[in-house]
């Protein structure tokens, strides 16, 4: 069955059982901008037991009751390539308490009052499932066709109730390319300070979805205008002004939106891009004719970065990664076809799984207001890839690491583990890496140590 059969029959069920089943939010908003929507999301008159006893009719895959205290029942339907997955909710008002950011719900008979305690009028529209109907108290309907994000009812009040519908506002508005009402936008920069109240995870979330629009730097633009970017990411705002000629007209910041929009859109990959630059205000330096220098800002930036991510609760595989890409970029942008084996051998190794990133990076940072045109970039780091895919042909046959481990080192030194041995063994990396010494030439490596260690 398609969304569209499942969503009648379900309709058909709800209608026999004397109940309402309206398509709300997202799905309706989305339906009328002629846009895929990700999400089915419905509201009904009907309590969560009631909605269990009537899905259950429709033979369903899976009913979830993960939400059924806050009135939302899941369920999935078979579909191809993934289920079909349905959200119903009973129709529910919302009180928040000053302290707390989780709403006590109250179940409702009233559509209304379901649609009002929602955040914007183009969220505020629902539509007969089985009818088709459309009921647009608040004239969403006009606001989609203006293009307008406008909070329901009191904006101010909206936002109070949950802060988070500020960070949605600015989605919103860059993901449609809708214009923020005046009064809507004087309430954001009036509360902007209650998204402290937020959790990191939901403020992260947010962020991770704007960084995957085409406009991300509206988003980031909105952010500082309405007084929000200095609260989530205060390490963005200090970069607007910051100007670095002279290879360089624009500042920082819309530097690194316009290396944003111009990376794939990966969140890796994005997220890298908003990083790259981010100690250049920290690492600063103007000479004596002006110029702007931004001496080791891939390193303090590498750290930086770690600190971000890990405020916004990432998880340690892409703070680790994120922190690497942002560690080597500038090894990256150095690449010359000039650049000796042993150098792409070596870079090669320390990228590890970052490389496509990296390379995705340099060229967005290469042709991003340097002058240089885009296709000479490209054709630069294209000839990089290709001999890391040379490096990685060979490594196939062949690891890139010492003939000789660290137990290896020991038995021959009589040794046992200690400082000492650390030394020995990058050094005898650093010749595999640098082509001056094969992974199979056990009897070089054990020459080369011995000189070694007799050399300290």
């Amino acid at each position: 069955m398609t969304e569209k059969d499942i969503i009648q029959k379900l309709a058909i069920a709800f209608n026999n059982a004397g109940k309402e089943l309206y398509l709300v939010g997202g799905t309706v908003r989305d339906d009328i901008l002629r846009r895929k929507s990700h999400d089915i999301d419905c509201c009904t008159n009907a309590l969560p037991q009631e909605i269990n006893q009537i899905v259950a009719t429709t033979n369903p895959m899976h009913i979830f009751g993960i939400g059924e205290k806050f009135g939302t029942i899941q369920i999935q339907y078979i579909g191809y390539p993934e289920p079909i997955v349905i959200e119903i909710t009973t129709y529910r008002g919302e009180q928040y308490q000053a302290d707390s950011r989780k709403p006590e719900v109250q179940f409702t008979s009233s559509l209304y009052e379901d649609l009002k305690r929602r955040d914007f009028t183009i969220n505020a529209i629902a539509k007969n499932a089985l009818s088709g109907e459309i009921v647009d108290p608040f004239n969403g309907l006009e606001d989609i066709k203006i293009g307008y994000i406008r909070a329901v009812d009191n904006p101010t009040q909206r936002f109070i109730d949950d802060p988070l519908r500020l960070l949605r506002a600015v989605r919103f508005a860059a993901q449609f390319d809708f214009s923020i009402t005046a009064t809507t936008k004087v309430a954001m920069v009036n509360q902007a300070n209650q998204i402290n109240k937020i959790s990191q995870e939901r403020i992260r979330d947010e962020v991770c979805k704007m960084l995957l629009l085409k406009d991300v730097s509206r988003s980031f633009e909105l952010l500082n205008q309405t007084g929000l970017l200095i609260h989530i990411l205060p390490e963005v705002q200090i970069l607007i002004g910051v100007a670095q000629p002279p290879h360089h007209s624009m500042d920082v910041f819309n530097h690194t939106m316009t290396v944003v929009e111009m990376v794939p859109a990966r969140l890796e990959v994005r997220l890298a891009a908003l990083l790259h630059d981010i100690a250049k205000p920290a690492t600063k330096t103007v000479d004596v004719n002006g110029n702007a220098h931004f001496f080791g800002h891939e390193d303090v930036g590498s750290e930086i970065a770690q600190n971000i991510l890990i405020r916004l609760r990432f998880g340690n595989d892409i703070v680790e990664h994120i922190a690497k890409v942002v560690k080597l970029h500038m090894r990256i942008n150095q690449y010359s076809s000039s650049s000796s084996h042993g150098t792409v051998r070596r870079l090669f190794v320390d990228a590890g799984d970052c490389i496509e990133d990296l390379l995705d990076l340099a060229i967005a940072d290469g042709a991003s207001d340097r002058g240089e045109p885009q296709e000479i970039v490209e054709a630069r780091i294209n000839e990089l890839r290709e001999r890391f895919n040379q490096v990685r042909t060979q490594v196939i046959d062949q690891p890139i690491r010492s003939p000789l481990d660290g137990n290896d080192l020991m038995k021959l030194f009589g040794r046992g583990p200690g400082a000492w041995l650390k030394p020995l063994k990058q050094h005898l990396n650093d010749l595999v890496i640098e082509g001056f010494l094969q992974p199979d030439d056990r009897e070089g490596a054990i020459a080369i140590a011995k000189k070694f260690q007799n050399s300290i």
